[in-house]
């Protein structure tokens, strides 16, 4: 399927996959992706130090890179517009905590076959701690969109949802504004009126049904 074929999920597609993928190890990673629309690239990036839980922010400043006859890397992002401090929606925060409790396993399972190094503190390692290859993400959330029985998308189209959700979480305008780096307030409006529909009613209850459900398994 082309890159940019299709069209990004609807919320309750979206919240669909989400509780279908609730208990995997990148559930906070989908969550991320399709509530903030980051990019695969910058969501692997992500390291603990880049995110601030007391003030719900967060500021991605490197990105995952795979480097010719070195591997991945962790290379800065490109430009200082893509670096600055956005909000983080409680939803997301509670994921990114759930995500770090887990990574805690995983370093204690893997024991002296734990690789991260201290400066690649990133949230979305793999199981032995490196870095993940943003390419692996791909087939991951691939097989994942398949598991859950909703129309495959890719990750680059999954991160255009990101407006509805935020229509559909609450999150204020002017918030939602940072997050969709709209230039224009009726950029951001322009989304959140335009949500409401069928599926709107249904959509709110399974949201706050995955908001509500503890992490299992």
């Amino acid at each position: 399927m082309s890159k940019d074929k299709g069209s990004a999920w609807s919320a309750p597609e979206a919240i669909t996959f989400l509780r279908a993928v609730r208990a995997h190890r990148f559930y906070a990673a989908c969550v991320l992706v399709l509530v903030l629309g980051l990019r695969r690239s910058e969501l692997l990036g992500l390291r603990w130090q880049d995110i601030d839980f007391e003030n719900r922010q967060f500021t991605p400043v490197m990105q995952v890179h795979r480097r010719k006859g070195v591997g991945l890397v962790l290379k800065d992002l490109k430009t200082e517009s893509s670096q600055a401090a956005l909000p983080l929606p409680e939803f997301c925060a509670r994921a990114l905590e759930e995500r770090r409790e887990l990574q805690e396993l995983e370093r204690k399972i893997a024991g002296d076959h734990w690789t991260q190094p201290p400066d690649h503190d990133v949230i979305f390692s793999s199981e032995h701690g490196g870095l993940t290859d943003p390419v692996g993400f791909s087939r991951t959330f691939d097989r994942l969109v398949k598991r859950a029985g909703v129309r495959r998308i890719t990750v680059r189209l999954a991160r255009h949802t990101c407006g509805s959700l935020l229509a559909f979480l609450k999150v204020h305008p002017k918030v939602a504004q940072a997050i969709l780096r709209h230039s224009q307030i009726s950029m951001t409006m322009d989304i959140y009126t335009h949500v409401v529909g069928d599926g709107e009613r249904e959509a709110v209850s399974m949201l706050a049904e995955l908001l509500e459900d503890p992490l299992i398994g």
